[in-house]
């Protein structure tokens, strides 16, 4: 099961309709270098998924044979060559580099993107995967979300896999997305109910707020964000419902008081 990340919830609802022995895999990876790392729904479900629940990410697995996985400082700019590179150490968010033989090695007459992507290492490279995430002391791969996605604010980064994660556990949240607005960067999440009534009325909807600012202000992760916008319908991928349109969530974001 790929194309997003996908849930312990709904790797749960395979429980009354496949043998108790078959095997469900989620495999991480991207269209420049997969498969990458690969992990089994019983261990999701059994290990990784109540972690994941208390912010801290999605676990993707452990490498598959024949690929590397390190975790470095997460910097916007191009890195050329590997001695550039400041690696972060066990359990240490940062952005996620893979090396793989079946690595693409370049963006056709994109040299700038080539650039951003590509870190030259003696005679092979490593591919910056956009994404972030850290390895545990098992070395497996936990994913926190797109590097474009991270909000900063003055005082913090916030990341959105696990601050999501926080309010998707109301049973009234279908999903969430967390966004930045404002010219200092105020942290918001916006949530896509999973019962529209919970917002048809301003005190229904003045009821949910509450609700949800007291979930997050119990994570140390979500403390900071006060704001709660809401979103009938979020834009995604017609690829793969999972895949949110943050960077369109955040422009309307801007324009809601």
């Amino acid at each position: 099961m790929a194309g997003a990340p996908v849930s312990g919830d709904l790797l749960a609802r395979f429980e009354t309709i496949v043998d108790k022995n078959c095997k469900i895999y989620t495999p991480y990876g991207a269209t420049e270098v997969l498969p990458v790392s690969l992990i089994d729904r019983r261990e999701i479900l059994d290990e990784t998924w109540s972690l994941s629940n208390q912010g801290k990410g999605t676990c993707v697995g452990h490498p598959i044979p024949g690929v590397e996985i390190k975790i470095i400082e997460i910097s916007d700019q191009p890195i050329l060559k590997w001695q550039d590179v400041t690696e972060s150490g066990t359990n240490i968010v940062g952005e996620i580099v893979v090396r793989a033989e079946w690595a693409t090695q370049a963006y056709f007459n994109r040299q700038d993107l080539t650039e951003l992507a590509k870190i030259e290492d003696g005679n092979s490279f490593w591919h910056r995967m956009g994404d972030l995430g850290r390895l545990d002391e098992k070395n497996r791969l936990w994913f926190y979300g797109r590097k474009n996605h991270r909000v900063i604010t003055e005082f913090e980064t916030l990341f959105t896999i696990p601050c999501e994660a926080i309010f998707n556990q109301h049973p009234d949240v279908k999903r969430s997305a967390l966004v930045g607005t404002g010219s200092k960067t105020k942290p918001v999440i916006i949530i896509e109910p999973a019962n529209l009534a919970r917002i048809k009325s301003p005190a229904a909807r003045q009821k949910f707020t509450a609700e949800l600012l007291e979930r997050g202000a119990k994570s140390s992760l979500t403390q900071s964000i006060t704001k709660v916008l809401f979103h009938a319908e979020f834009p995604v991928d017609v690829r793969h419902n999972a895949k949110i349109f943050r960077e369109k969530l955040s422009l309307w974001a801007e324009n809601q008081k």
